[in-house]
Protein backbone atom coordinates (compact mmCIF):
# COMPACT_ATOMS: atom_id res chain seq x y z
CA UNK A 1 0.00 0.00 0.00
CA UNK A 2 1.00 3.39 -0.67
CA UNK A 3 3.02 5.02 2.32
CA UNK A 4 3.71 1.36 3.69
CA UNK A 5 6.94 1.74 5.89
CA UNK A 6 9.65 -1.25 4.75
CA UNK A 7 10.74 -3.99 7.06
CA UNK A 8 13.71 -2.43 9.52
CA UNK A 9 16.81 -3.10 7.53
CA UNK A 10 15.43 -4.21 4.23
CA UNK A 11 17.13 -2.18 1.44
CA UNK A 12 15.32 0.34 -0.81
CA UNK A 13 15.77 1.05 -4.73
CA UNK A 14 18.58 3.14 -5.11
CA UNK A 15 16.46 6.14 -7.09
CA UNK A 16 17.10 7.36 -10.40
CA UNK A 17 17.45 10.64 -9.66
CA UNK A 18 20.39 10.97 -6.47
CA UNK A 19 18.21 13.13 -4.23
CA UNK A 20 20.09 15.45 -1.34
CA UNK A 21 19.45 14.07 1.65
CA UNK A 22 19.25 17.96 3.76
CA UNK A 23 20.14 21.47 2.03
CA UNK A 24 24.10 22.00 1.45
CA UNK A 25 24.82 24.45 4.67
CA UNK A 26 26.76 27.77 3.21
CA UNK A 27 28.94 27.53 6.37
CA UNK A 28 30.36 24.24 5.24
CA UNK A 29 31.20 24.95 2.07
CA UNK A 30 33.10 21.06 0.30
CA UNK A 31 36.86 21.87 0.52
CA UNK A 32 37.99 17.60 -0.36
CA UNK A 33 39.55 16.87 -3.91
CA UNK A 34 37.25 15.97 -6.94
CA UNK A 35 37.16 13.45 -8.83
CA UNK A 36 38.72 12.97 -12.19
CA UNK A 37 36.50 13.40 -14.80
CA UNK A 38 34.52 10.39 -16.20
CA UNK A 39 34.53 8.65 -12.65
CA UNK A 40 31.97 7.76 -10.37
CA UNK A 41 32.09 7.68 -6.46
CA UNK A 42 31.90 3.91 -6.21
CA UNK A 43 35.28 2.19 -5.97
CA UNK A 44 34.19 -1.30 -5.55
CA UNK A 45 31.71 -2.98 -4.45
CA UNK A 46 31.25 -6.84 -3.74
CA UNK A 47 29.20 -9.24 -1.55
CA UNK A 48 31.32 -11.44 0.71
CA UNK A 49 29.45 -14.89 2.29
CA UNK A 50 31.08 -16.89 4.54
CA UNK A 51 34.35 -14.92 4.21
CA UNK A 52 34.62 -15.44 0.69
CA UNK A 53 34.10 -12.62 -2.36
CA UNK A 54 30.65 -13.82 -4.04
CA UNK A 55 30.32 -13.02 -8.10
CA UNK A 56 30.15 -9.45 -9.15
CA UNK A 57 26.67 -7.71 -8.36
CA UNK A 58 25.25 -4.10 -9.10
CA UNK A 59 25.53 -1.99 -6.39
CA UNK A 60 21.80 -1.43 -6.60
CA UNK A 61 21.14 -5.10 -5.69
CA UNK A 62 24.15 -5.59 -3.62
CA UNK A 63 22.06 -4.58 -0.14
CA UNK A 64 19.74 -7.32 -1.05
CA UNK A 65 21.95 -10.03 -2.19
CA UNK A 66 23.99 -9.82 1.24
CA UNK A 67 20.61 -9.85 3.52
CA UNK A 68 19.40 -12.88 1.04
CA UNK A 69 22.61 -14.77 1.31
CA UNK A 70 23.38 -13.82 4.90
CA UNK A 71 26.40 -11.87 3.86
CA UNK A 72 27.38 -8.50 3.95
CA UNK A 73 28.48 -5.50 1.30
CA UNK A 74 31.18 -4.18 1.32
CA UNK A 75 30.66 -0.53 -0.91
CA UNK A 76 33.94 1.92 -1.60
CA UNK A 77 33.25 5.34 -2.31
CA UNK A 78 36.08 8.27 -2.92
CA UNK A 79 34.74 11.95 -2.41
CA UNK A 80 31.16 11.44 -3.25
CA UNK A 81 28.82 14.22 -3.56
CA UNK A 82 26.37 15.32 -1.75
CA UNK A 83 23.77 14.02 -4.30
CA UNK A 84 25.54 11.11 -4.91
CA UNK A 85 25.71 10.21 -1.30
CA UNK A 86 22.42 11.08 -0.52
CA UNK A 87 20.52 7.90 -2.97
CA UNK A 88 23.28 5.79 -1.03
CA UNK A 89 22.06 6.72 2.30
CA UNK A 90 18.65 6.61 0.91
CA UNK A 91 18.79 2.72 -0.05
CA UNK A 92 21.24 1.83 2.83
CA UNK A 93 19.19 4.49 5.59
CA UNK A 94 22.00 6.22 6.85
CA UNK A 95 21.53 8.72 9.45
CA UNK A 96 21.28 12.52 7.62
CA UNK A 97 24.05 13.88 9.94
CA UNK A 98 26.61 11.11 9.90
CA UNK A 99 25.93 11.22 5.69
CA UNK A 100 26.84 15.68 6.08
CA UNK A 101 29.72 14.48 8.14
CA UNK A 102 30.58 11.60 5.16
CA UNK A 103 30.49 14.42 2.33
CA UNK A 104 32.05 17.70 4.25
CA UNK A 105 34.48 15.37 6.11
CA UNK A 106 37.40 17.77 8.24
CA UNK A 107 35.66 15.89 10.97
CA UNK A 108 37.62 14.85 13.92
CA UNK A 109 38.52 11.23 15.02
CA UNK A 110 35.10 9.80 16.34
CA UNK A 111 33.02 6.82 17.03
CA UNK A 112 29.10 7.51 16.85
CA UNK A 113 26.25 5.31 17.01
CA UNK A 114 22.78 5.89 15.37
CA UNK A 115 20.37 3.03 16.46
CA UNK A 116 22.11 -0.35 14.64
CA UNK A 117 24.32 1.77 12.26
CA UNK A 118 27.92 2.61 13.49
CA UNK A 119 29.50 5.73 11.81
CA UNK A 120 33.56 6.24 12.79
CA UNK A 121 36.36 8.97 11.11
CA UNK A 122 39.61 8.46 10.91
CA UNK A 123 42.41 10.66 9.81
CA UNK A 124 44.70 9.25 7.73
CA UNK A 125 47.94 10.28 7.41
CA UNK A 126 50.77 10.25 4.53
CA UNK A 127 54.31 11.51 5.14
CA UNK A 128 55.55 13.98 2.31
CA UNK A 129 59.25 12.69 1.13
CA UNK A 130 61.18 15.16 0.68
CA UNK A 131 65.19 16.03 -0.39
CA UNK A 132 65.89 19.01 2.86
CA UNK A 133 63.51 20.15 5.28
CA UNK A 134 62.98 23.64 5.22
CA UNK A 135 60.78 26.73 6.71
CA UNK A 136 57.94 25.79 4.42
CA UNK A 137 58.30 22.07 3.48
CA UNK A 138 55.05 19.97 4.07
CA UNK A 139 55.83 16.77 5.87
CA UNK A 140 52.28 15.16 6.86
CA UNK A 141 49.59 15.23 4.43
CA UNK A 142 46.04 14.20 5.99
CA UNK A 143 43.07 12.65 4.93
CA UNK A 144 40.17 10.83 5.83
CA UNK A 145 38.16 7.68 5.90
CA UNK A 146 34.75 7.52 7.25
CA UNK A 147 33.05 4.05 7.66
CA UNK A 148 29.51 2.96 7.82
CA UNK A 149 28.74 -0.24 10.01
CA UNK A 150 25.17 -1.86 9.58
CA UNK A 151 24.17 -5.32 10.46
CA UNK A 152 24.56 -6.49 6.36
CA UNK A 153 26.50 -3.82 5.28
CA UNK A 154 30.34 -1.50 5.23
CA UNK A 155 30.35 1.62 3.47
CA UNK A 156 33.58 3.26 3.47
CA UNK A 157 33.90 6.78 2.25
CA UNK A 158 37.54 8.37 1.15
CA UNK A 159 38.90 11.61 0.97
CA UNK A 160 42.12 12.61 0.44
CA UNK A 161 44.43 11.70 -2.52
CA UNK A 162 46.13 9.09 -0.33
CA UNK A 163 45.31 6.19 1.88
CA UNK A 164 43.29 3.98 -0.94
CA UNK A 165 41.98 0.53 0.17
CA UNK A 166 42.53 -1.64 -2.77
CA UNK A 167 45.26 -3.51 -0.90
CA UNK A 168 43.84 -3.53 1.98
CA UNK A 169 40.38 -5.00 0.45
CA UNK A 170 42.81 -7.69 -1.02
CA UNK A 171 44.90 -8.03 1.92
CA UNK A 172 41.10 -8.32 4.03
CA UNK A 173 40.11 -11.08 1.66
CA UNK A 174 42.97 -13.27 1.61
CA UNK A 175 41.95 -13.84 5.70
CA UNK A 176 38.36 -15.56 4.89
CA UNK A 177 38.55 -16.43 8.87
CA UNK A 178 38.68 -12.70 9.91
CA UNK A 179 36.14 -11.84 7.06
CA UNK A 180 33.38 -14.10 8.12
CA UNK A 181 33.00 -12.46 11.00
CA UNK A 182 31.19 -9.78 9.70
CA UNK A 183 31.17 -5.89 8.51
CA UNK A 184 33.20 -5.01 12.05
CA UNK A 185 36.05 -7.14 10.65
CA UNK A 186 36.31 -4.14 7.70
CA UNK A 187 36.17 -1.16 10.41
CA UNK A 188 38.65 -3.60 12.32
CA UNK A 189 40.69 -3.89 8.95
CA UNK A 190 40.79 -0.03 8.09
CA UNK A 191 41.46 1.01 11.47
CA UNK A 192 44.20 -1.14 12.10
CA UNK A 193 45.59 0.03 8.23
CA UNK A 194 45.27 3.91 9.89
CA UNK A 195 47.22 3.07 12.43
CA UNK A 196 50.32 1.80 10.91
CA UNK A 197 50.25 4.55 9.01
CA UNK A 198 50.71 6.30 12.02
CA UNK A 199 53.75 4.71 12.96
CA UNK A 200 55.61 5.04 9.47
CA UNK A 201 54.54 8.63 9.68
CA UNK A 202 55.99 9.08 13.07
CA UNK A 203 58.93 7.21 12.02
CA UNK A 204 60.18 9.41 9.11
CA UNK A 205 59.35 12.32 10.98
CA UNK A 206 61.55 11.29 13.81
CA UNK A 207 64.54 11.04 11.46
CA UNK A 208 63.84 14.78 10.55
CA UNK A 209 63.96 15.73 14.05
CA UNK A 210 67.09 13.96 14.86
CA UNK A 211 68.64 15.32 11.40
CA UNK A 212 67.20 19.08 13.04
CA UNK A 213 68.81 18.29 16.51
CA UNK A 214 72.37 16.67 14.58
CA UNK A 215 71.90 20.50 13.08
CA UNK A 216 71.41 22.59 16.04
CA UNK A 217 74.35 20.79 18.24
CA UNK A 218 76.44 21.66 14.77
CA UNK A 219 79.83 23.17 15.34
CA UNK A 220 78.49 25.57 12.09
CA UNK A 221 76.18 28.19 12.76
CA UNK A 222 72.92 27.48 11.87
CA UNK A 223 69.44 28.78 11.48
CA UNK A 224 67.29 26.42 12.34
CA UNK A 225 64.40 27.81 14.06
CA UNK A 226 62.07 28.33 11.03
CA UNK A 227 62.70 25.13 10.29
CA UNK A 228 62.15 23.65 13.94
CA UNK A 229 58.98 25.71 13.86
CA UNK A 230 57.44 23.93 10.40
CA UNK A 231 58.33 20.52 11.99
CA UNK A 232 56.00 21.12 15.12
CA UNK A 233 53.37 21.97 13.39
CA UNK A 234 53.42 19.68 11.18
CA UNK A 235 53.69 17.52 14.03
CA UNK A 236 50.83 19.09 15.49
CA UNK A 237 48.49 17.69 12.53
CA UNK A 238 49.62 13.69 13.39
CA UNK A 239 48.98 14.56 16.74
CA UNK A 240 45.31 15.87 16.32
CA UNK A 241 44.64 12.45 14.27
CA UNK A 242 46.02 10.24 16.62
CA UNK A 243 45.33 11.58 20.38
CA UNK A 244 41.36 11.86 19.39
CA UNK A 245 41.50 7.92 17.88
CA UNK A 246 41.87 6.39 21.51
CA UNK A 247 38.35 6.60 23.50
CA UNK A 248 36.47 5.06 19.92
CA UNK A 249 38.85 1.81 19.47
CA UNK A 250 38.07 1.51 23.40
CA UNK A 251 34.68 1.47 23.27
CA UNK A 252 35.30 -0.96 20.00
CA UNK A 253 37.34 -2.95 22.45
CA UNK A 254 35.16 -2.51 25.44
CA UNK A 255 31.76 -2.18 25.35
CA UNK A 256 29.01 -4.52 24.20
CA UNK A 257 27.73 -3.27 20.75
CA UNK A 258 25.42 -4.88 17.81
CA UNK A 259 27.44 -5.10 14.60
CA UNK A 260 30.10 -5.74 16.65
CA UNK A 261 30.65 -9.24 17.76
CA UNK A 262 32.67 -10.58 21.39
CA UNK A 263 35.37 -12.23 19.10
CA UNK A 264 36.21 -9.32 17.41
CA UNK A 265 37.36 -6.94 20.75
CA UNK A 266 40.05 -8.53 21.00
CA UNK A 267 41.75 -7.09 17.90
CA UNK A 268 39.88 -3.74 18.65
CA UNK A 269 42.01 -3.85 21.67
CA UNK A 270 44.87 -4.68 19.92
CA UNK A 271 44.67 -1.67 17.57
CA UNK A 272 44.00 0.29 20.91
CA UNK A 273 47.19 -0.49 22.12
CA UNK A 274 49.19 0.01 18.78
CA UNK A 275 47.41 3.90 18.48
CA UNK A 276 48.69 4.58 22.56
CA UNK A 277 52.57 3.75 21.33
CA UNK A 278 51.94 5.70 18.25
CA UNK A 279 50.13 8.50 20.66
CA UNK A 280 53.54 8.36 23.42
CA UNK A 281 55.72 8.50 20.46
CA UNK A 282 54.19 11.53 19.16
CA UNK A 283 53.79 12.83 21.91
CA UNK A 284 57.74 12.47 22.79
CA UNK A 285 58.71 13.80 19.45
CA UNK A 286 56.84 17.01 19.91
CA UNK A 287 58.27 17.17 23.87
CA UNK A 288 61.85 16.80 22.34
CA UNK A 289 60.97 19.37 19.31
CA UNK A 290 60.21 21.75 22.45
CA UNK A 291 63.41 21.07 23.86
CA UNK A 292 65.24 21.36 20.54
CA UNK A 293 63.57 24.72 20.04
CA UNK A 294 64.09 25.74 22.94
CA UNK A 295 68.03 25.12 22.75
CA UNK A 296 68.32 26.60 19.26
CA UNK A 297 66.78 29.83 20.23
CA UNK A 298 69.57 29.58 23.78
CA UNK A 299 72.40 29.24 21.13
CA UNK A 300 71.18 31.84 19.39
CA UNK A 301 71.27 34.43 21.83
CA UNK A 302 74.84 33.19 22.98
CA UNK A 303 75.78 34.04 19.89
CA UNK A 304 74.39 37.32 19.70
CA UNK A 305 76.26 37.85 23.39
CA UNK A 306 79.30 36.75 21.80
CA UNK A 307 78.80 38.49 18.73
CA UNK A 308 78.53 42.00 20.77
CA UNK A 309 81.26 41.00 23.09
CA UNK A 310 83.32 41.13 20.04
CA UNK A 311 82.13 44.30 18.50
CA UNK A 312 82.09 45.93 22.16
CA UNK A 313 86.02 44.77 22.65
CA UNK A 314 87.09 46.00 19.48
CA UNK A 315 84.88 48.97 19.88
CA UNK A 316 87.20 49.70 23.27
CA UNK A 317 89.99 49.15 21.10
CA UNK A 318 89.38 51.47 18.52
CA UNK A 319 88.41 54.15 21.07
CA UNK A 320 92.04 54.75 22.18
CA UNK A 321 93.62 55.95 18.83
CA UNK A 322 90.01 57.82 18.82
CA UNK A 323 90.47 59.54 22.15
CA UNK A 324 94.26 60.77 21.59
CA UNK A 325 93.54 61.79 18.03
CA UNK A 326 90.41 64.12 19.44
CA UNK A 327 92.42 65.24 21.79
CA UNK A 328 95.37 66.11 19.43
CA UNK A 329 93.04 67.09 16.93
CA UNK A 330 91.27 69.92 18.92
CA UNK A 331 94.16 72.71 17.70
CA UNK A 332 95.29 74.35 20.88
CA UNK A 333 98.64 76.06 21.33
CA UNK A 334 100.08 74.82 24.47
CA UNK A 335 99.81 71.02 24.37
CA UNK A 336 102.43 68.16 26.13
CA UNK A 337 105.14 67.65 23.88
CA UNK A 338 103.78 69.62 20.99
CA UNK A 339 106.80 70.93 19.93
CA UNK A 340 109.17 67.75 20.98
CA UNK A 341 111.03 66.61 17.72
CA UNK A 342 109.80 63.00 18.61
CA UNK A 343 106.34 63.44 19.66
CA UNK A 344 104.71 62.40 16.72
CA UNK A 345 106.44 58.93 16.84
CA UNK A 346 105.67 58.64 20.84
CA UNK A 347 102.35 59.36 20.42
CA UNK A 348 101.87 56.59 18.03
CA UNK A 349 104.08 54.26 20.19
CA UNK A 350 101.55 55.04 23.19
CA UNK A 351 98.28 54.14 20.90
CA UNK A 352 100.08 50.48 19.50
CA UNK A 353 101.03 49.88 22.97
CA UNK A 354 97.35 50.55 24.92
CA UNK A 355 95.86 49.00 21.70
CA UNK A 356 98.10 45.83 22.09
CA UNK A 357 97.67 45.76 25.37
CA UNK A 358 93.39 45.71 25.11
CA UNK A 359 93.69 43.65 22.65
CA UNK A 360 95.31 40.62 25.06
CA UNK A 361 93.08 41.19 27.75
CA UNK A 362 89.73 41.07 25.80
CA UNK A 363 91.97 37.74 24.40
CA UNK A 364 92.12 35.92 27.36
CA UNK A 365 88.86 36.81 28.97
CA UNK A 366 87.51 35.03 25.41
CA UNK A 367 85.38 38.08 23.94
CA UNK A 368 87.91 37.87 21.21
Amino acid sequence: MPGTEAPRGAPRELPTELPSTRPRPDSRPRTTPSRPDGLGPVVDCAVYVGGHREPPVEPQEALQAAVDSGGFVWLGLYAPTEDELGAIAEHYRLHPLAVEDAVYAHQRPKLERYDDVLFMVLTTARYVEHDRLTATSEVVDTGEVMVFVGPHYVITVRHGEHGGLADLRRGLESQPDLLCLGPSSVLYAVADSVVDSFVDVATAVEEDVEELEASVFSPERTDDIGRLYQLKRELLSLRRAVSPLEVPLEKLAEKQIDVVPAAMRSYFRDVEDHAIRVRDQVAALDELLTSILQASLARTSMADNEDMRKISAWAGIIAVPTAIAGIYGMNFEFMPELQWRYGYFTVLLLIVTACVLLYRGFKRNGWL
